[in-house]
């Protein structure tokens, strides 16, 4: 099942062919499942086993992988050759990568590689470079990939939105049972599975709920709670279709909110506003971040904000739906139009153990960024 046109597949290939020119590359080692699933619509969770996408400067692709994966990769992509490499005490599938590649004619060849992600493990990358290390000529060439992704085509922007819509469902799917004694469980149940019952998928990374104290952390947790009269509860979570991710966050007051919660809003409020007035071309990554830390300066909450405030979002595969391109300080990255990022302000005061956040997905236009969330940015509660 292909969820793409042959048109676009073409497309995408072709514009790869064209910056592996441009750095000289005669071939590139796919190890990235996010690059696989965009390049040739392979979609698996097995790449935390060893597997390589072998693509050649004329176009050429060969697939590396497990006999668990073969008709995976039959029945999802439009790979036609798929090499094996056999599971047994002391295997060393480097051995048959090396193998295919002599076999392209790739022998002393300039070879990019992808090494920064999560489908190449450490010992893995030492068996890449133990046995191509004299074979080729191996470059990094990790942002190859991420950077063609970047900017979305009008198909890839169907299933954000479709994904943003879902996102959106799920959250009124769960605030009518957010109220005094509902347990955790209860709300993380309404939200993802009024996802998958919309024909969503799983998200990359789990959502983040959390309430009390537990409302200040920024990652999913282990076990869960009660909410209480007076209680905060914070949200993170992320309609997904096609392995497209359209992430969204609130922190939701059950009984009334607290001065210091609209202290935090505020500040947060007026920093999504900052965000949205720079989340434009002719301006960067790195200005995006600056407008949101201006704002949390002029509160005051500087050691309560995070050293990141979003990011861009795509189609990708486990522990995260974080696309590498970051609103971080000092990213030249450029802002161009068809990005899909998203922005969220993050406040944790721990000293009252007060927390807020705002978060939603967006759209870059040539102009003003598009919200593809219908969701109000206010301070949602239960009175």
């Amino acid at each position: 099942m292909l969820h793409f046109s042959s048109d676009e597949f073409a497309t995408r290939r072709a514009r790869l062919q064209a910056e592996m020119s441009e750095r000289k590359l005669d071939a590139l080692l796919v190890f990235a499942q996010d690059s696989m699933y965009w390049l040739t619509g392979y979609d698996t969770f097995g790449f935390h086993f060893f597997q390589c996408l072998v693509v050649k400067a004329d176009g050429e692709m060969r697939l590396v992988t497990r006999s668990a994966d073969l008709r995976q990769a039959r029945h999802t992509s439009n790979i036609e050759t798929i090499v094996l490499w056999r599971d047994r005490g002391g295997a060393n599938p480097a051995i048959e990568l090396r193998d295919v590649m002599d076999d392209m004619g790739l022998l002393g060849a300039r070879v990019g590689v992808e090494w920064a992600t999560q489908g190449l493990t450490a010992a893995n990358g030492r068996l890449v470079e133990e046995k191509l290390g004299s074979f080729a000529t191996l470059l990094d060439a990790s942002d190859l990939m991420p950077t063609l992704r970047l900017v979305k085509s009008e198909a890839e922007i169907a299933y954000v939105r479709d994904a943003a819509r879902m996102g959106d469902d799920a959250f009124e799917a769960m605030m009518p049972l957010v109220r005094e004694g509902a347990d955790e469980s209860e709300l993380l149940h309404a939200l993802q599975g009024s996802i998958l019952r919309a024909g969503g998928d799983y998200p990359a990374n789990p959502f983040i709920l959390g309430s009390g104290a537990d409302a200040l952390l920024c990652r999913y947790r282990s076990g869960r709670r009660a909410l209480a009269a007076q209680d905060q509860l914070t949200v993170e979570w992320a309609g997904v279709r096609a392995n497209y991710h359209a992430p969204a966050m609130r922190t939701v007051i059950v009984g009334r909110p607290l001065m210091r919660h609209g202290e935090l809003f505020e500040a947060a409020r007026q920093g999504m506003a900052a965000i949205e007035a720079v989340m434009r071309p002719g301006h960067t990554f790195g200005d995006v971040f600056d407008a949101h830390a201006r704002v949390v300066e002029e509160h005051d909450m500087v050691r309560h904000r995070l050293s990141a405030c979003g990011y861009s979002v795509g189609a990708r595969f486990a522990p995260s739906w974080i696309e590498p391109q970051m609103f971080v300080s000092g990213n030249a990255e450029p802002i161009r139009p068809g990005m899909t990022l998203f922005a969220h302000m993050i406040l944790m005061d721990s000293d009252s153990e007060t927390a807020m956040s705002l978060g939603q997905t967006y759209l870059t236009t040539d102009g003003a960024p598009e919200s593809l969330s219908r969701l109000p940015l206010d301070l949602p509660f239960v009175g």
